[in-house]
């Protein structure tokens, strides 16, 4: 005999009480994303100092605190210096913290971001991608956060705000890992992503709780019944044994960034590949590569390609740091040439290209057949990259897949006036 209705939809609801939320539906832009990452993560310390555009996000974070959501220590400090700093300081003695800036903001706190990576401090911060100034502006580039990307800190490109939510709390997952403690740069294109609003799943703090551990130094942290040192001046003595452990750590993030994307998409049910996303690359001839919101009129561009019979993919570049060679030499093994968009410059560097496209050269060296590199720059300061532009660069990569009169060794400008 079945039971009856009223009983049944009584258990079923006691069962739904009792299970963790999936969270909720909001529409919100990249900057309130990051906000609600760092209230899901109980970060302990959160510095703040305006500059466009990542200001937003700790505009946000103070939302929240005044609402009464989240609970953390809130200094507003007197430039991005010390804005550094202080977090940096906090690390060292075992709070979870969270910082970030823009274009020069990130550049006048560099002497801290130098030393938060030398000192295996697993800071995270947001780099507001923008344009350094002169001239000034407050359009998107990536050079900013590109500027550390030899220093010891791992860096990340995201292309919506659930990327970038998601990406913030993978990355105090890794970055606070024991074998890794080396600081995290999540860089969100400024005003493209920063403030464009999209439906966001924010997970519930049951759901985060059982994926982020608290941040524990363990013997590391700096307490006055710890005695360490904490920025020892080495000299010659022992900077070369310093530089090879960071380097040892550099190398260990990988299978620690694959750890946590499996987990996480066991937890929440959504992730990806960890290092790179693939777009329609299965039977691609050509790809095109680029970062962050690069991928919106690239994608749009590639369904219209496809519609005409032209067999383009895309690959976005998600992890810069550490640099995913082992997953771009697989999904560009099969293709005869690749573009790729920088919306960087590298001025003065071989072929006069930018970071991306010199550093996928690298990396696609050892293959014994690998396809040819046309670089182009294209939307710096902010400047929008259309589908135009994009089958624009497209037709110049078939020209060089075919053989065509296109000189590889250039670096082609798109979307520049005359």
């Amino acid at each position: 005999m079945s039971p009856p209705k009223a009983a049944t939809a009584e258990k079923a609801d006691i069962a739904a009480a009792r299970a963790p939320s999936r969270g909720s539906e909001e529409l919100i832009s990249g900057s309130e994303a990051i906000a609600h990452a760092v209230r899901l993560a109980d970060v302990d310390v959160v510095t703040a100092y305006p500059i466009r555009p990542y200001d937003t996000v700790m505009q946000y974070v103070a939302q929240l605190i005044a609402n009464g959501e989240f609970d953390c220590e809130y200094i507003v400090a007197e430039s991005e210096h010390s804005q550094f700093e202080i977090v940096k300081h906090a690390s060292a003695v075992g709070a979870r913290v969270f910082c970030g800036s823009s274009g020069v903001g990130w550049f006048y706190a560099f002497e801290a971001l130098a030393v938060t990576a030398g000192l295996r401090l697993p800071m995270i911060a947001m780099v507001g991608n923008r344009a350094l100034d002169d001239p000034g502006a407050f359009g998107v580039e990536h050079n900013d956060a590109l500027a550390v990307r030899d220093l010891g800190w791992m860096l990340a490109w995201v292309a919506t705000a659930q990327e970038a939510l998601d990406t913030a709390l993978i990355a105090y997952r890794v970055a606070e890992d024991k074998r890794i403690f080396l600081p995290c740069a999540i860089s969100c294109d400024g005003a493209f992503l920063t403030h464009s609003q999209s439906i966001v799943n924010v997970p519930s703090q049951d759901m985060v709780n059982s994926f982020l551990p608290p941040y524990d130094r363990a013997e590391k942290q700096l307490h006055p019944d710890n005695p360490i040192t904490i920025a020892p001046q080495a000299n010659e003595d022992w900077v070369m044994e310093i530089r090879r452990q960071n380097d040892m750590a550099a190398r260990r993030a990988r299978d620690v960034i694959i750890e946590v994307y499996d987990d996480f998409n066991a937890q929440f049910g959504r992730g990806g590949e960890p290092f790179i996303e693939r777009y329609m690359m299965e039977d691609a001839e050509v790809a095109l590569v680029g970062m962050g919101t690069l991928a919106m009129p690239v994608k749009v561009a590639v369904r219209k390609m496809r519609e005409q019979g032209k067999k383009v993919g895309f690959i976005r570049v998600r992890w810069f740091r550490p640099f995913p060679t082992i997953e771009l030499q697989d999904a560009l093994s099969g293709v005869q040439a690749v573009g790729v968009i920088d919306r960087d410059y590298s001025f003065g560097s071989s072929f006069f290209s930018g970071v991306l496209a010199n550093e996928l050269r690298s990396a696609l060296y050892p293959m014994a057949n690998r396809p040819g590199i046309v670089s182009f720059i294209a939307g710096l300061g902010g400047r929008e990259v259309s589908t135009d532009n994009v089958i624009d660069i497209t037709s110049k990569v078939l020209d060089a897949a075919s053989g065509g009169d296109i000189d590889v060794q250039d670096t082609h400008w798109i979307g520049v006036r005359e």
